[in-house]
């Protein structure tokens, strides 16, 4: 949703056919990823109307360069599948993560709530806390998911609780793709609304660019989803796959 609001991310679309296409893949474009092994930076997306076209599109290799690490998302069962076959063919590792699709139905209606943060106040997310988002992001720990964190503080829309001195008490980030990512409170002020807050000022700011509301949560992660449900949003029967792919040789 990125690329028609300034394009911070410097992606680019790529389809099997035009006008009329049947499937679609977003990417960065080639001068920006310069390490072939950072799949975080290296992140693309599809989306298809007929499988084979999507398959076809991803064995090109104008498309999809599968000689560096590249990272891959989507929410169709087929792609999952494809996806694999493709990796298994070029000796290509995929570590596979699954998620359930959450979607707000009416932003609006939770940007409408009153903001309370006493006795913390809101902000916005800067570069020197990357070092912290890093330590506790379920994909972090390395040098490049910190060059990842600090780029999406960069370019896209956030929102975070200080507290004293401006510690960070909890924050919620957005994505290239729009949608809404390590959401995190501190655990020693969990269990007091901070995320609540924290969601509803991230909401309204996506909502003004007109962006849905919409994140992931892992299947069996209970409390997530009952915090999401309460929220108002809408717990999907669809699968977000997000694909982790290596050529053996940079493992």
């Amino acid at each position: 949703m990125h690329i028609n609001r300034g394009n911070p991310a410097q992606h680019e679309v790529v389809v099997d056919s035009w006008p009329e296409f049947k499937a679609v893949l977003t990417r960065p474009r080639k001068e920006v990823v310069k390490d072939k092994r950072d799949y975080y930076a290296n992140l693309h997306a599809a989306f298809y109307r007929e499988e084979d076209a999507c398959r076809t599109l991803l064995e090109n290799k104008d498309a999809i360069d599968w000689d560096k690490a590249f990272q891959l998302q989507g929410l169709q069962d087929g792609l999952y599948q494809a996806v694999k076959v493709m990796a298994e063919a070029r000796s290509v590792h995929m570590e596979p993560h699954f998620y359930q699709a959450v979607l707000h139905p009416d932003a609006a209606t939770l940007c409408q709530n009153e903001l309370r943060s006493d006795p913390f106040h809101l902000g916005t997310l800067n570069p020197s806390h990357a070092a912290l988002l890093n330590d506790t992001y379920e994909f972090g720990g390395n040098d490049r998911s910190l060059h990842y964190l600090r780029s999406l503080i960069e370019d896209f829309p956030n929102a975070c609780l200080l507290g004293h001195k401006g510690k960070l008490v909890a924050w919620s980030l957005s994505d290239a793709l729009g949608c809404l990512t390590h959401g995190y409170a501190l655990p020693e002020y969990r269990g007091k609304g901070h995320m609540k807050t924290v969601m509803q000022a991230l909401a309204r700011k996506l909502h003004a660019k007109d962006f849905a509301l919409y994140a992931r949560v892992l299947a069996d992660n209970k409390i997530s989803k009952q915090f999401l449900s309460g929220q108002g949003f809408h717990l999907l029967p669809w699968t977000k796959y997000i694909l982790f792919l290596i050529p053996n040789h940079m493992k």
